[in-house]
């Protein structure tokens, strides 16, 4: 737990959270709290650069976690926060993102709206960066919701090359047989990190 954030939240009023626009600067604010200093400003700002992001601030995934455990907590009301979620991914910052994730791996299927992997398809719109959407697909799955069957994923992958990788790292979260062999063999060339989740899931389809 970070003691800088504990003592921010005590003084927060859920009224902060009663709006979109008051929420999205309870958040801007919020992220800033967990880093004291610019001593890593040089390093966000290269990812900031390099990964497309409107801002990085170098908020910890600990306390982004804190932070939104505080906002469901809280709330007054929980629509609120899912009407905040495709808000955040347009904002795009990293922060932002990582807080779409989490609050779509929290909220209720009811507060969404839809499916909470239906909601996070229609938030891509176009080239994410990878490791953002594993780490969204991630909580999706920490959260208690599977990953999506096999037609599905191949419905999804045919949208874009993108989505077909996309879809690749989402096959790498199932707990139990992969399967979509030809999905993942077919899948356009990604990064070094996406390269190496591939070749994982065919080996372990031998």
């Amino acid at each position: 737990m970070n003691p800088l954030l504990d003592d921010w939240l005590e003084r927060q009023s859920p009224q902060r959270l009663k709006s979109k626009r008051r929420s999205l600067r309870f958040l801007k604010e919020a992220y800033s709290v967990c880093v004291g200093d610019f001593a890593n400003k040089p390093r966000t700002d290269v990812t900031m650069t390099d990964a497309g992001f409107r801002f990085h601030i170098g908020t910890p995934l600990p306390d982004l976690r804190q932070i939104a455990s505080w906002m469901l907590t809280h709330a007054p009301r929980k629509r609120p926060l899912a009407k905040l979620i495709p808000a955040l991914w347009k904002r795009h910052g990293r922060e932002d993102l990582s807080m779409a994730g989490l609050l779509l791996a929290n909220l209720e299927a009811n507060d969404i709206g839809q499916d909470p992997w239906m909601a996070f398809i229609h938030l891509l719109q176009r080239h994410e960066p990878l490791m953002v959407v594993l780490e969204v697909a991630e909580e999706l799955v920490r959260g208690g919701h599977a990953v999506p069957d096999d037609a599905w994923l191949e419905a999804a992958a045919q949208q874009s090359p993108q989505w077909h990788q996309y879809c690749v790292l989402f096959l790498s979260l199932r707990r139990q047989a992969v399967g979509c062999r030809q999905l993942i063999e077919t899948a356009p060339p990604g990064g070094e990190m996406f390269e190496r989740i591939r070749q994982r899931l065919l080996e372990a389809e031998h």
